[in-house]
């Protein structure tokens, strides 16, 4: 199959999921590139070396990453105070990659050899018990990653990414099934009266509604 040039963009992309290029993730970044709406300076976790390659893709000139999205650095992971952790889950829905392992009012921990470095856990913590620790020395950039982790990455973010959308599917499946039920036990409940039936035929319009709310929700509209 022919890649297009998001595709060969996005194999260029350190795959850190990390939104410091201002997207919600690689392959939005990648996108954009491809279309001309965004520089190929804007990932830091990539480095020189990254816009080099870009650039080289583009056929363009190696430009330096822009500070606004950051500084080229060593590759830190996520370390967790475990102590403190009160277990809220938020930096479990925060991490791109499901680097984190923990249940609710559990402790959580972090899979070193998964996290990606990317520092979206930090902000939701509240308690701030995670901190983000160099573990590549001198090592920045692509020196501090390799494409097998960048490649790991990629396919833990995607299965997440359609985890979650089954789930949402689910949910939404649920919620439909029971508006269904609500609408029949509506509908065979008896209404003697006008005012029974006034509020027989308000609820079951609050119900079609919200089942056409969902409706298009499924169809994406």
């Amino acid at each position: 199959m022919t890649k297009t040039l998001a595709d060969q963009v996005e194999d260029l992309l350190p795959q850190t999921q990390c939104t410091k290029c201002g997207y919600a993730g690689c392959r939005p970044y990648a996108q954009a590139i491809a279309d001309g709406t965004a520089d190929i300076n804007q990932c830091p976790p990539g480095g020189l070396e990254g816009v080099a390659s870009l650039a080289g893709l583009l056929g363009r000139t190696t430009i330096p990453i822009n500070p606004v999205n950051g500084i080229e650095r060593p590759r830190p992971v996520a370390f967790i105070d475990e102590a403190l952790c009160i277990g809220c889950t938020l930096c479990i829905q925060a991490c791109p990659v499901d680097a984190i392992l923990g249940a609710a009012k559990q402790m959580h921990t972090i899979l070193p050899s998964l996290c990606t470095g990317c520092d979206l856990c930090v902000a939701p913590c509240p308690v701030d018990c995670i901190s983000m620790m160099p573990v590549t020395g001198e090592r920045t950039g692509w020196d501090a990653w390799t494409q097998p982790q960048a490649d790991a990455a990629r396919a833990r973010h995607d299965f997440r990414t359609l985890r979650l959308q089954r789930e949402r599917d689910e949910n939404d499946a649920r919620l439909a099934a029971k508006a269904v039920a609500k609408m029949k036990e509506v509908t065979a409940s008896e209404a003697n009266t006008p005012e029974q039936l006034a509020e027989k035929e308000r609820k079951r319009a609050i119900i079609a509604a919200a089942m056409e709310r969902a409706r298009q929700k499924a169809a994406g509209q």
